[in-house]
């Protein structure tokens, strides 16, 4: 217990770090987040201002901090490990944080502006659209951030499965259990609407296949490294 605590202290510091330099480039991360979003966005009080520069900073600060976080959980696993499977499971980490960016660019690039153009122009010839501040960037964070933390689950099953905790199998058979549990959470993290819930649950479940897809390949180089040393033993 007291591992692990120092390793949640630790992460949590570094959050804190993050949170404070995301909050000194806020102005930078704002504008990128506009992209080629030109219409001005509207404030409805000061306290906004204040709850959008937090949020930006929270979710650069969260960005930062994954590779952090991984390494301290393997940290804490190591001692329980193989020479072997440490060696394989730090290799996971890098992988972690670039899966996560790439999850982010996947949301920010592809399904935020195609979900934003649709729903903008499904009323455009009945009404006049503009957006708070707040709005649209509670709109793009549900959008983009769900797909970073989607876009890790493959390593991190590909992880659990190097050190046994999970199997192919067992992916498999909880197969429509997690179908229902991705739609359910589509549906709490997107807009309330059908398009946008199907646009985020349907890459979830492409997401969840490919996991049990590399648990398999990770499974196998495991049982037949298990295999090897077995027979390596009794040759001896």
């Amino acid at each position: 217990m007291e591992e692990l605590r120092r390793r949640i202290i630790i992460s949590a510091l570094s959050f804190l770090v993050f949170l404070i330099i995301g909050l000194f480039f806020v102005k930078k991360i704002y504008l990128f987040f506009m992209g080629s979003f030109d219409d001005p966005l509207l404030i409805l009080g000061p306290g906004d201002i204040m709850w959008i520069f937090f949020h930006i900073a929270c979710v650069f600060a969260f960005a930062g901090t994954t590779p952090i976080v991984a390494y301290q959980l393997w940290m804490f696993v190591k001692p329980g490990l193989q020479p072997q499977e440490r060696r394989v499971t730090l290799a996971y980490i890098p992988g972690l944080f670039i899966l996560f960016i790439a999850g982010l660019g996947f949301g920010y690039y592809f399904v935020f502006p195609n979900l934003l153009n649709f729903l903008i122009n499904l009323g455009k010839d009945m009404m006049v659209t503009s957006f708070t501040a707040e709005k649209y960037f509670d709109f793009l964070i549900k959008t983009t951030l769900p797909f970073g933390i989607a876009f890790e689950l493959p390593l991190v099953m590909m992880f659990l499965t190097s050190i046994g905790v999970l199997n192919p199998h067992s992916l498999t058979k909880l197969r429509k259990y997690a179908y229902f549990i991705l739609v359910i959470i589509a549906s709490m993290i997107s807009p309330p609407e059908f398009i946008s819930h199907i646009s985020v649950a349907v890459p979830l479940i492409l997401i969840y296949e490919i996991s049990i897809i590399l648990s398999k390949v990770v499974f196998n180089r495991r049982r037949k490294r298990q295999r090897d040393i077995n027979m390596k033993g009794k040759s001896i």
